[in-house]
């Protein structure tokens, strides 16, 4: 069977280096550009200097308007703005991994709807989805910690989050809070209470929970690490420990990389992996969520690809069978 030819709009971030890395690996890919103005005519490894040796692809300035499957790795508004532009074939597939589309009221565009892509959540979709709106690194991760709660009705109280991201979260370009200097030996807060993943998180809970009118209240850290997600969630539960286990489990029994853990859970597990780890604890009245994951593959290249395999009847797992780097 031919391979799905594969393009990739804005190459040179974390994100693009992840998915440039995952599918040069999938067996059923082949990366027929990489689209990058400001490094076209450079190969690959000279910007993501991991892939030396992997590949002798170079950026390239031309696009291909005719490939099976796109994957805009663009900043947030440009992932629209672009394809306000540029003009695919009917038979393209695209994969956003911006937040363009991943509200309902952005969803259509130009005739295209998107799907919101936590497999999770609608896998049902995603499988005959043309387009796909990859969700957020923290709202993946709070989404995850949250979705069986939503889904049997229980989220009847304030949920409070308190999350840690590591520095990729915050993209490639510099500035005064990514420096070394700055995260080095430092945690700080950020957009406490109004972080832009709150819509899409807001939106899955009253999909499955419509008369959800509580807060989540949500304040998201900067970790001196460079890449993971560690969150702890709680809210009010009146059941047992022994339900709420019993309706995670029952929730991601077919979750192709969602576990639940009976031991304490911590990133090492999941940095360089596709999975998301969660730890339940039940303390008095209220239930606490522990969710770990790697932001820039379960919480954005990995989760894309997961997508393109649902989308195209592959294994979930193809080319995401990942080691974490556990020690």
């Amino acid at each position: 069977m031919k391979k799905l030819e594969v393009g990739i709009i804005g190459g040179a971030g974390y994100t693009a280096g992840e998915l440039i890395r995952l599918l040069l690996n999938h067996p059923e890919t082949n990366i027929n550009f990489v689209y990058s103005t400001s490094n076209a005519g450079n190969k690959l490894y000279k910007v993501h200097q991991d892939l030396i040796g992997d590949t002798e692809i170079d950026f390239t300035s031309e696009i291909n308007t005719s490939v099976d499957v796109l994957f805009l790795c663009l900043g947030h508004g440009n992932s629209k703005a672009f394809l306000e532009k540029t003009t695919f074939s009917g038979k393209t597939k695209i994969i956003d991994l911006s937040n363009d589309f991943r509200l309902l009221a952005d969803k259509n565009f130009k005739g295209k709807d998107f799907v919101y892509g936590l497999p999770e959540l609608d896998k049902e979709s995603i499988k005959k989805a043309n387009y796909i709106a990859n969700p957020g690194c923290f709202a993946t991760a709070l989404q995850l910690a949250i979705l069986p709660l939503a889904a049997n009705g229980l989220l009847q109280n304030d949920v409070h989050v308190n999350a840690v991201t590591g520095a990729t979260g915050a993209g490639t370009s510099l500035s005064a809070t990514t420096h070394f200097t700055y995260r080095d030996n430092n945690f700080s807060h950020y957009k406490a209470f109004n972080h832009q993943h709150l819509g899409e998180i807001n939106q899955t809970v009253h999909q499955l929970q419509s008369n959800f009118n509580s807060e989540i209240n949500f304040v998201p850290n900067r970790g001196n690490f460079s890449r993971g997600i560690f969150a702890t969630t709680y809210t009010k539960f009146d059941g047992t420990f022994e339900e709420a286990t019993a309706m995670y489990k029952a929730y991601y029994k077919d979750a192709a990389f969602t576990f639940i853990s009976e031991n304490d859970v911590h990133m090492k597990q999941v940095v360089n992996t596709n999975k998301c780890l969660i730890h339940l604890e039940k303390h008095g009245n209220k239930l606490l969520i522990t969710s770990t994951i790697d932001n820039l593959l379960k919480g954005a290249s990995g989760a894309a690809i997961q997508n393109l395999n649902l989308m195209y009847g592959f294994e979930e797992t193809l080319g995401l069978n990942l080691k974490a780097n556990y020690f």
